[in-house]
């Protein structure tokens, strides 16, 4: 059975009644090629209703037959939730997608063929290890948030990635720049929208900012493997100006933005919603 695609809805708020609601945004992700459900009707002429050929237990047509309920239900689909929690569960979404990719980088015949001492082997080894332990940090973070409340963490996500050619040092590399270029930035656009005066918020906003570095170690890593002996590690293209000093900034970029690139890659399954993420006033 094809896996469905997903897409992302960004509809404006200022139809919502809310307070700022003209600068926010609501994020649906939803899947393609989902039949819709319907209602089997059932009907009997007086001729069924006299037939002695018709089979036993068909409907009586003085009691109306409940609706059938469909064979495989949608599950409810899960919400990243409102505030710091919306914004774990969003940082997990993507440490998710980071480990999932690396780990199953290593049953490729790239990695796979990569002599076992050789630098390019360790720092793909290394940045794996680094994403799955954040992937856990995550995991561990909202678990114990959501201790009273379980069903607000996000769940594990499913991940289609056979896009990607694992055989391929390009497909690899490039595909792996693209994902941490997009955690560097992911994180930096998320980093304003902590509540530091809530509960473990400093906490939360301290410990952002050890991971986004080491993503932006990872993006120079890789962009120095694909281009060696270049300013590849911190070229123009991922850093910004401010206030006319020339770009020498990493780049900041709202979930909203982040959510739609990622979806656009095609790699998740598995449906979620961002309705509740804070937004930035």
């Amino acid at each position: 059975m094809k896996k469905p695609l997903v897409k992302v809805d960004v509809v404006d708020a200022s139809s919502k009644n809310s307070k700022n609601n003209s600068r926010r945004k609501f994020i649906k992700l939803s899947g393609l090629g989902i039949a819709g459900s319907s209602f089997l009707l059932y009907g009997c002429s007086e001729d069924d209703m006299f037939d002695p050929g018709a089979p036993t237990g068909s409907p009586d047509p003085m009691e109306p037959e409940e609706p059938e309920e469909p064979e495989n239900p949608e599950p409810e689909v899960f919400d990243l939730g409102p505030g710091n929690l919306g914004i774990l569960n969003y940082a997990y979404a993507l440490e998710q997608l980071e480990a999932a990719f690396y780990t199953e980088m290593t049953e490729g015949a790239y990695y796979q063929g990569l002599a076992d001492d050789s630098e390019e082997k360790q720092i793909l080894e290394d940045t794996w290890y680094h994403e799955v332990i954040h992937r856990e940090f995550f995991r561990s973070a909202i678990g114990t948030a959501t201790e009273a409340t379980p069903e607000a963490m996000l769940p594990d996500i499913e991940f289609d990635f056979s896009s990607v050619d694992f055989d391929s040092r390009d497909a690899v590399l490039g595909t792996a720049l693209v994902l941490e270029d997009t955690g560097v930035s992911a994180y930096n656009g998320a980093g304003n929208l902590i509540d530091v005066d809530a509960e473990l918020g400093d906490v939360y906003l301290g410990l952002a900012g050890k991971i986004v570095s080491v993503e932006a170690r990872h993006a120079s890593a890789f962009a120095d493997l694909i281009n060696p002996d270049t300013d590849a590690f911190a070229r123009d293209e991922v850093l910004v100006s401010i206030d006319g000093v020339g770009p020498a900034f990493d780049k900041a970029t709202d979930p909203a933005d982040v959510l739609t690139a990622v979806v656009g890659t095609g790699f998740v399954v598995t449906e979620f919603t961002a309705t509740e993420l804070p937004m930035e006033q």
